[in-house]
């Protein structure tokens, strides 16, 4: 059973958003996905949780999809953490009594790791996968951009985005992939990655680190230096050889699930 609708955020903004339920559910997860892409990139992946008992809750970014706002567009980096708030409060409100989850990828994980940083026990854990939290890689160049806020870079990302060339293919022709994306966003990115940087100890979630050893997007010393820094007694870090960007599409992707979900069951 699914249900999606349209959902206000913190300021107004009507963000595209869906709930997959599952039969006796023992758990919610709520994907946030990266730049350019949308929820329905996740289909294959709740498909999956939900068969291992898990309600999963997705939306769209602000700017991406079917939400509304500007296009690839943040005024400020707070508005990433508060939209994951608007939806992590709907899940625990939905779901009393029961354990909440929350997964990131790229600038999904960057937003979840800023969630989770700045609303300490509130979820009951975090998995991240490729997650852009410390900029290692300068995929576009120095950070902050000298341009205006509205100025857009074309989405030159797909071929970066796995290693199966139908996954790309399917990336580069997908009607709700953002073709361009704003220097005001990649900035707003930075203004994380260094608030980040600066509160790393205040990090405490249990947590699943994950990416690929070969990911030419962010560089999995992000993973690395997050593991590091963070104040979590419980962290596990899992790079994986000859892996890319997007892990959950790579051909072992069943296998990576199923270590995501006993993480997940261990937890409960």
């Amino acid at each position: 059973m699914f249900e999606e609708k349209l959902v206000s955020s913190f300021d107004g903004t009507k963000l595209n958003f869906r709930k997959d339920i599952a039969d006796n559910a023992k758990a919610t997860i709520v994907i946030v996905h990266g730049l350019c892409e949308h929820l329905g990139r996740y289909d294959y992946v709740t498909k999956k949780f939900v068969e291992a008992g898990f309600n999963v809750y997705r939306f769209d970014h602000r700017g991406h999809g079917k939400s509304e706002g500007a296009k690839a567009f943040y005024s400020n980096y707070e508005e990433i953490a508060k939209d994951v708030k608007n939806f992590v409060d709907i899940a625990l409100a939905e779901n009393k009594g029961k354990p909440v989850f929350l997964l990131g990828h790229s600038m999904g994980g960057h937003a979840v790791t800023l969630y989770a940083t700045k609303n300490p026990n509130t979820v009951k854990g975090v998995i991240t996968s490729g997650a852009l939290t410390r900029y290692n890689h300068e995929l576009a160049g120095p950070l902050p951009l000298p341009l205006p806020a509205d100025h857009y870079l074309p989405n030159e990302l797909g071929d970066g985005v796995c290693s199966d060339p139908a996954v790309i293919k399917a990336y580069n022709e997908d009607p709700l992939v953002l073709r361009e994306f704003s220097a005001g966003l990649l900035n707003c990115i930075n203004d994380g990655v260094n608030w980040l940087k600066a509160n790393a100890e205040k990090f405490v979630e249990p947590v699943l680190i994950l990416h690929g050893a070969n990911d030419g997007l962010v560089s999995y010393l992000d993973s690395c230096d997050l593991y590091k820094e963070i104040s979590s007694d419980d962290k596990t870090l899992h790079i994986y050889s000859k892996l890319g960007h997007e892990i959950f599409n790579e051909p072992c992707k069943d296998e990576l699930l199923e270590e995501t979900i006993l993480w997940i069951n261990k937890r409960i």
